[in-house]
């Protein structure tokens, strides 16, 4: 396809991987960003082979491994009775990568800097205006454009996904979580693992290592409570200490990261909603990241499927003459893997986030056992990863060999045929 002019409305993880992969595609591309400054919010996520081998193709790959945490097991067990509830192991020497968000945006944004890709700061993006060349309208009264091409990748709030050909909006989901971002202390965890305590569904306690923000900065650790958005006013009424007591009474080893939180201010909290587009695109416009499909954080896909969204784009833009025929393309790439994810969310979720007294008693007396069965394991590493089906093969990408030391740069199909 001819050199495009490129808007991506929204400088995150998916907004800055957009950027810079259909730059090195050879087209101009202009962030927009509402906030004054770039910069990332929340706490830790969870990189998966899926996103990491996007990383990879771009060349970001040591630099995210230098950052983050390797997480190779996933382990929850009974507050109360200390039964296992969830094992899961990565196979295929595939791993997760625990990470601080602003470590990932700093390396994506550092690439994006260098790139010498613009990034236009204090623009609020309200509406689409909708042509052969579509321009943006903000908030302010401003018209931006004309270009090629939109990108929003402006999250699950986005103000642009309701200009795809069939919008919907997120449902929100019941629960919600607290998430900070503290010291790594060692005593009790494991280094390695994602780990969680669970009273039936409606607790939900994680500690999950995250690396260093920055060369030189301490280890971390994202700690978070699972709870709905409207209690969270109850839970400051009653007091810090009220709080960390029972927390602390379903867990006694978090003391050492309870003990870090001295404020209530130091928790910030996460609303989820549910919702997928059924077509990720309208007239020069493609919808990507958590503005295309959001979810309960349950699975760890959200940054990942965001990655391979963008990734996808390229792929469809460099496959095809027509940008009609690109997004069209974009739309039948990413389909059936971000149906089937958003299906086991929206499917799993209440096992683990919900006030059902039923779903928590079958997975805390069955999951445990059926998950040893063969192929359970398989099948479960697969739900983790990312991988369940095949997400790499319709964007013309090839998973990297995890299992050589140092682990290689992940090859792209597209590129072994040039």
């Amino acid at each position: 396809m001819r050199q495009l002019e490129i808007a991506v409305a929204g400088a995150g993880p998916a907004g800055l991987a957009a950027a810079l992969v259909l730059r090195r595609a050879g087209h101009k591309v202009t962030i927009f960003e509402r906030f004054e400054q770039a910069q990332p919010l929340g706490s830790g996520l969870m990189l998966q082979p899926t996103g990491l081998t996007v990383l990879s193709g771009l060349g970001l790959l040591e630099a995210i491994l230098a950052r983050g945490s390797r997480i190779d097991r996933l382990y929850g067990a009974d507050a109360r009775s200390g039964r296992t509830v969830l094992d899961v192991r990565y196979d295929r020497a595939r791993f997760g990568l625990g990470i601080h968000r602003a470590a990932l945006f700093d390396v994506l944004h550092d690439a994006v800097q260098a790139a010498g890709i613009a990034v236009e700061t204090g623009t609020e993006i309200e509406a689409l205006e909708e042509g052969d060349r579509p321009r943006l309208i903000c908030t302010d009264g401003r018209r931006l454009g004309p270009f090629d091409l939109v990108v929003d990748a402006s999250g699950a709030r986005s103000r642009l996904k309701r200009f795809a050909r069939d919008p919907s909006e997120p449902k929100p989901l019941a629960y919600g979580a607290l998430w900070a971002s503290l010291s790594w202390k060692p005593d009790g965890f494991d280094p390695h693992a994602l780990v969680q305590r669970y009273d039936r569904a409606s607790v939900m306690i994680g500690v999950m290592p995250i690396g260093r923000q920055s060369a030189g900065n301490r280890e971390q650790a994202a700690f978070f409570w699972s709870l709905k958005p409207e209690a969270v006013e109850a839970l400051h009424a009653a007091g810090l200490d009220v709080w960390k007591e029972r927390v602390a009474d379903y867990w006694p080893q978090t003391e050492a990261y309870l003990d870090q939180i001295e404020s209530f201010d130091q928790l910030t909290l996460a609303r989820y909603g549910h919702h997928t587009l059924k077509t990720p695109a309208g007239r020069g416009l493609a919808v990507i990241g958590d503005a295309a499909h959001s979810t309960s954080p349950q699975l760890g896909q959200g940054a990942n499927m965001a990655l391979l969204d963008a990734a996808a784009l390229a792929r469809a833009l460099e496959s095809h003459e027509e940008l009609p025929d690109a997004l069209a393309a974009y739309c039948r790439m990413r389909r059936w893997h971000v149906r089937l994810f958003q299906l086991l969310s929206w499917a799993f979720t209440p096992f683990y986030q919900s006030d059902s007294a039923l779903l928590p008693f079958i997975r805390d007396r069955l999951v445990a056992t059926v998950a040893k069965v063969p192929p359970a394991p398989h099948l479960l590493a697969g739900m983790v990863s990312g991988t369940l089906v095949d997400p790499f093969g319709p964007l013309g990408m090839v998973e990297g060999d995890w299992q050589l030391p140092p682990l290689r740069p992940v090859e792209q199909s597209v590129a072994a045929k040039r």
